[in-house]
């Protein structure tokens, strides 16, 4: 998995008006838990550009700039309701030798049989949990939708998987091809004509 850098300073106040102050001077107020003790910092707004407002999922890596280094992932955000500002992240920290837990997008690849005969693509699940160690941690879930004919479902079970672990039920669906009005339109016409009677000719 890619890896975006923070690069940030320790926050000597955690307080209130600290916090207020640093919002108001353009830093977020993050903190860093999972390691033996939680990690105060702040770094700037556009730090976060790449992590927060991409669909796209990262680890990170964050420098203190003091010689302190952390890999980790974005745990929660907190923004502002009306203007989207953020206001406070929680990263947790992640270690080579342990799995974590973490929520990748799902990427669709391939042409569908139904889609192609006129079935419309419906995906249910755009993002899924995975458990794997950090380095085996993927950019992306792949969802290929080659096989799918009319009214078929793509199931979790049905996707690679190397060194890593979907955590959802068996029977989840990533994707399915609905049949669409039109082609359910044209089949029932088609079902009619077979019907009818042939006119007899004079």
């Amino acid at each position: 998995m890619k890896s975006i850098t923070i690069k940030g300073s320790e926050r000597e106040s955690v307080g209130k008006v600290a916090t207020k102050a640093l919002r108001n001077a353009g830093l977020v107020p993050c903190v860093l838990y999972g390691g033996n003790q939680a990690v105060h910092f702040q770094a700037e707004v556009i730090a976060f550009k790449n992590l927060v407002y991409t669909p796209n999922a990262h680890t990170v890596v964050i420098e203190l700039g003091t010689g302190k280094s952390f890999n980790a992932i974005l745990q929660d955000i907190q923004v502002h309701p009306v203007s989207d500002k953020i206001l406070h992240i929680d990263f947790f920290q992640i270690f080579d030798d342990k799995e974590i837990t973490m929520e990748v997008p799902v990427k669709i690849t391939g042409n569908s049989k139904g889609v192609l005969a006129g079935g419309e693509l419906r995906v249910n699940n755009r993002k899924l949990k995975v458990r794997a160690l950090p380095k085996n941690l993927p950019d992306f879930v792949e969802a290929d939708i080659t096989p799918l004919d009319m009214g078929n479902k793509l199931y979790v079970t049905k996707v690679p998987t190397p060194n890593f672990k979907i955590l959802a039920p068996d029977n989840t669906v990533i994707c399915q091809v609905k049949i669409s009005r039109a082609a359910m339109k044209a089949a029932q016409e088609a079902a009619k004509a077979a019907k009818a009677p042939a006119k007899k000719k004079k």
